[in-house]
């Protein structure tokens, strides 16, 4: 993990509020919805340690590039903070819980993501790639780290909702997945480890038949990442693809916490912190 600095505090508020302007590049004929659609399913994937100029145009990452044509990109899109853990624990819980490193294990009481769908009647799922078990809260067995994967760290998430990544379903099942899911590829296809075209090859591989078939399935898929490459700017690549999703790049600035006020306003959810909801992106 690379030694790094915390986001400026004026970034991070300005990343936290700044959902109200964009400017769409492509195909901005659409009238823009002012509330974020019901999606029946919303996928969440989070890569590794990568700014947005290592991705966005790279011939490294070429299916990245063309997953974000075919919907919305954030040109100003930022991490929380550094390391990675406390971005997993933003995104999945609304806050760092105090966490400012890598270290494992914890155990948090409060509120989350899952938490709130279960309580809600929904469903949730982590799936976790070379995770070694469903249920597994270790903190790390070969190319698996449970610093990438919030959901042990909160006593009241079921086992039943951390699940290996080999347990996501097959492209004719997509119905069967839960109202929302937080992909983790392991530390190779995160980019962690291993090289851009490698975590380009797993997105392709492993998400674009989702991606294709969310169009038409009023679904929803995510791809991000959980920091950059260590800067103080923290800007990273973020794109949603999938049903009423506009084709063009945005330039509102958001953060970890804006999208999961997102995935939580599509789930008729309170948020777990303040930050707005994106609204403009949306048919």
């Amino acid at each position: 993990m690379f030694r790094k600095r915390i986001v400026p505090a004026l970034l991070a508020a300005a990343a936290f509020i700044g959902v109200t302007t964009a400017a769409v590049v492509t195909s901005p004929t659409a009238q823009a919805a002012s509330t974020v659609p019901t999606f029946d399913h919303i996928v969440l994937v989070m890569f590794e340690n990568h700014a947005y100029s290592q991705i966005n145009g790279s011939s490294s990452a070429p299916y990245f590039n063309s997953l974000a044509g075919q919907g919305a990109k954030f040109t100003q899109s930022f991490g929380v903070t550094h390391p990675s853990e406390p971005n997993y624990l933003a995104m999945f819980s609304g806050s760092t819980q105090g966490i400012t490193d890598d270290s494992c294990p914890h155990t948090f009481s409060g509120n989350n993501i899952a938490n709130q769908l279960i309580t809600a009647g929904k469903t949730y799922t982590s799936y976790s790639e070379a995770m070694p078990s469903d249920g597994y809260t270790g903190c790390s067995s070969g190319t698996y780290a449970r610093k990438h994967n919030a959901a042990p760290n909160f006593s009241n998430v079921p086992a039943t909702s951390n699940l290996r990544f080999s347990q996501f379903p097959s492209s004719a099942n997509y119905a069967s997945l839960p109202a929302v899911s937080y992909v983790a590829p392991d530390l190779c296809n995160d980019m962690h480890d291993c090289s851009i075209t490698t975590g380009d090859n797993w997105l392709k591989n492993n998400m674009d038949a989702y991606a294709q078939w969310a169009k038409t399935h009023n679904s929803l898929l995510i791809v991000t990442f959980d920091e950059d490459n260590g800067s103080s700017s923290n800007h990273i690549f973020t794109t949603f693809v999938g049903a009423h999703t506009q084709v063009g790049s945005f330039s509102n600035q958001i953060n970890h916490y804006n999208v999961l006020s997102t995935i939580e306003s599509s789930n008729g959810l309170s948020h777990l912190n303040p930050a707005a909801e994106i609204t403009n992106v949306w048919n």
